[in-house]
């Protein structure tokens, strides 16, 4: 999954008008992305924290309270964009994050 070209989709509210995209040429740099997505906003909401620290179920409950969050991933073999779901982009930001922790 290193070097498929990633478009990450998301809403974070009902109102469809917050409706974006964020694209990557890779699935790693797409989970980095989603990860200072939610770094900033945790920025945002404590701007007098230097050090704001969080917890695999802090990025999950970020995620799981946007009203939508997919990602389509390139797939050279088939020419064509593959859909992920929700879980998929947990499971993947985990994996992305056990690995900058060794």
């Amino acid at each position: 999954m290193a070097n498929k070209h990633t478009i990450v989709l998301m809403q974070t509210s009902q109102n469809r008008s917050t409706r974006t995209f964020m694209d990557y040429s890779s699935v790693t740099q797409a989970m980095d992305g989603i990860c200072g997505l939610y770094e900033r906003k945790l920025k945002e909401l404590n701007p007098a924290t230097r050090n704001i620290t969080y917890d695999i179920a802090d990025l999950y409950n970020f995620i799981d309270g946007l009203a939508d969050m997919s990602a389509l991933v390139y797939d050279h073999s088939i020419q064509a964009y593959l859909p992920y779901d929700r879980q998929w982009i947990k499971q993947k930001v985990f994996q992305h994050l056990k690995k900058l922790a060794h």
